[in-house]
């Protein structure tokens, strides 16, 4: 049976993180949790292996209300976005210079940065030209799917 700890450091994280889905699994058991809107609590499904059956829980902890969008900028800027939760890297490693930084050309095979999820670092490309225009993560912060990382000017 998983720990109730762990499980309710999840749901913890799937909150303040704003996630609606978060699927975890090993060689010994498996964590689905999903929020089916952001009013909805959490619900948990925890499966161990074959020989065991899976367990239902649906924890007490509330939902935060849904924050208010910004407004979008009607400008000719493209946002790269997160293609994945992870970590937010600029450069290929601390001693080497960032991939991009504001004012260079990028196409659509540039490596903007890299984000390490699961101990694999991934390559994120422009997928767009233009110039880069703004960065806005910090190298080192943990990124959410579909979170802007940078903007692009079209050319």
């Amino acid at each position: 049976m998983i720990d109730i700890r762990k499980l309710k450091e999840l749901v913890r994280l799937m909150v303040n993180n704003d996630l609606m889905e978060l699927d975890l699994r090993d060689e010994t058991e498996q964590v689905t949790i999903r929020r089916p809107s952001v009013h909805a609590p959490p619900q948990v499904t925890a499966s161990m292996p074959a020989s065991a059956t899976p367990a239902v829980a649906t924890p007490a902890a509330p939902s935060p209300p849904a924050a208010s969008a910004p407004a979008e900028e009607t400008d000719d800027r493209l946002a790269v976005e997160s293609p994945m939760v992870g970590t937010f890297y600029a450069a290929p490693s601390p001693d080497k210079p960032p991939f991009v930084k504001i004012g260079d050309s990028v196409g659509p095979d540039t490596v903007v940065c890299l984000i390490e999820a699961m101990k694999v670092f991934n390559e994120i490309k422009a997928e767009c030209s233009g110039i880069v225009d703004e960065v806005l993560v910090a190298n080192g912060t943990p990124v959410e799917f579909g979170q802007p990382l940078l903007r692009v000017r079209s050319r």
